[in-house]
C-alpha cells in the first residue's frame, strides 16, 4: 500500500447546509468559500450602517437596471458552484425576490463588500471568488480610505489564490460617482455609500 500525503477536505455547500442544520455553526458567522468555512469579523457599526446604505443606494435605482427587474439582496448566499457560498454583503440579482424561494441565486450584476477589517482578504481572495465565477462587476466600499474600489472584467490569472483575477480596477475618492456595469444611466456618489 502506498502512504498518501495528508490532504485538506474541502466542503461542498450539501455537506455545509447540513453541518449548519445540526447547529454546528450557531452564533458565529461563517460562509463557505471553496470548500473552506471561514469565520467572518464580527460586524461594527460602520461596517452596518454601510450596508444599509448601499442596499438603499441600489434599491432606489430599480428601474434602472438594462436587464429588467433587479433587487439587491443583503448579507444572503450567493451560490456559487459546488463548493462556494458566500454572503456578500451586498448582491444585486436579477428578478424579484420570490424567484429565489427555492435556491438562492448563482450569479449577480452586481457584488458589493464592505471592508473595513477584511480589506485584504476581500481584495484578494475574494476578488479571485468573484472573477472565478464570472461576477462582471465587484465592489469593494473602502472603510479604511473612504473610498470605493472598483474591479472588472473577470479574467484567468494563475497566481491568484482561486485562479482568476480582475483585470480592471480602479479607486473612486469619497467625491467620486460610480454606476453599475448593468445601469449604465444610473449614478452612486461614493460619498452616499459611506456611513
Amino acid at each position: 500500500m502506498i502512504a498518501q500525503e495528508p490532504r485538506i477536505h474541502l466542503w461542498t455547500r450539501d455537506e455545509y447546509y447540513r453541518m449548519a442544520a445540526i447547529g454546528l455553526f450557531d452564533d458565529t458567522r461563517v460562509e463557505l468559500i471553496e470548500g473552506q468555512v471561514v469565520e467572518m469579523a464580527a460586524m461594527r457599526s460602520p461596517h452596518s450602517t454601510a450596508v444599509t446604505l448601499a442596499g438603499d443606494a441600489l434599491r432606489a435605482m430599480s428601474d434602472q437596471w438594462s436587464v429588467g427587474p433587479c433587487f439587491p439582496r443583503l448579507q444572503q448566499p450567493l451560490s456559487l458552484g459546488e463548493f462556494s457560498d458566500p454572503e456578500p454583503d451586498v448582491a444585486v440579482v436579477a428578478g424579484v425576490p420570490r424567484d429565489y424561494a427555492a435556491a438562492h441565486p448563482t450569479t449577480a450584476l452586481l457584488v458589493v463588500e464592505v471592508a473595513e477589517a477584511s480589506l485584504r482578504y476581500d481584495r484578494h481572495q475574494k476578488a479571485s471568488l468573484y472573477a472565478r465565477h464570472g461576477i462582471r462587476d465587484y465592489w469593494i466600499i473602502n472603510l479604511v480610505d473612504r473610498q470605493l474600489e472598483i474591479f472588472r472584467d473577470p479574467q484567468p490569472d494563475e497566481s491568484r489564490p482561486y485562479g482568476f483575477d480582475y483585470a480592471i480596477r480602479s479607486v473612486l475618492p469619497q467625491t467620486g460617482v460610480a454606476t453599475p456595469l448593468a445601469a449604465p444611466r444610473s449614478a452612486i456618489a461614493v460619498a452616499d455609500l459611506h456611513p
